[in-house]
């Protein structure tokens, strides 16, 4: 048994601010996915990466009690769990959410459902936590999939490239986002996908600085609250490229 089973753990951490690269040090985790092979094998790729699986479950009220009981440092939920296989597993981590307030998760889904991503982001509200969205087929790239478990274990949010790519092909006329230049919209979508300042620097391959200007102008046009902290604009802003 762990240490902490049984206890109240301490907050997570704040969200990751700096490098392209997360290492939280060993986690447990609780893994949700009713198809046995997937889960069994998460759990022997976390186990052998120095990772601690307090449980190990197949629908989504058994997730809720693990999550309870075990107080993980991350969970990754299946969408799609007993019995009508659609949106259990989401309903599920929204209620863990709800139980356990700023409890990370990332979901993994079979394919790209914005509302689905739009419905947990939903559940950061201000309060901060983890969350991620990833498409199983990221499971397979090992090292991609870590770095996304310790990023959102780390506070931050996490979305599937695929999903930032659907979003693109959803804008309406009014779209709130049509003040942006393009450089601010490409810095939005990185946001989306869990960057720090840092990160989105070196992938565009701009200064620090330029990225913090682009970011309040972002935050500017987008007229998101300045009193709030600034890890909540940045989900309001990621909230926002969402529903476009």
């Amino acid at each position: 048994m762990s240490p902490n089973d049984g206890r109240t753990r301490p907050d997570p951490p704040g969200p990751a601010e700096d490098g392209d690269v997360v290492d939280t040090g060993p986690m447990r985790v609780v893994i949700a996915d009713d198809a046995v092979l997937l889960r069994e094998g998460l759990v022997r790729l976390l186990t052998e990466s120095g990772h601690e699986v307090v449980a190990a479950v197949g629908d989504g009220d058994a997730l809720v009690e693990a999550v309870v009981a075990h107080r993980p440092d991350v969970s990754v939920v299946d969408v799609r769990m007993p019995p009508s296989h659609t949106d259990e597993g989401l309903r599920a981590a929204v209620e863990a959410r709800r139980r356990v307030p700023r409890t990370p998760v990332l979901v993994l889904s079979q394919y790209v459902e914005v509302s689905y991503a739009d419905d947990l982001l939903a559940t950061t509200g201000g309060a901060g936590g983890g969350i991620g969205y990833l498409l199983k087929d990221r499971v397979a790239a090992i090292d991609e999939f870590l770095d996304a478990l310790n990023r959102v274990a780390a506070g931050g949010t996490v979305l599937d490239p695929e999903v930032i790519g659907q979003l693109l092909v959803r804008r309406r006329r009014d779209d709130p986002l049509a003040t942006l230049t393009p450089r601010e919209r490409e810095v939005l979508a990185l946001m989306a996908e869990g960057r720090s300042n840092t990160a989105i620097a070196r992938t565009l391959v701009v200064s620090d600085g330029a990225v913090e200007k682009h970011v309040r102008n972002i935050f500017t046009k987008l007229d998101l609250p300045p009193d709030a902290t600034n890890h909540h604009r940045r989900v309001l802003a990621v909230l926002t490229h969402l529903r476009a």
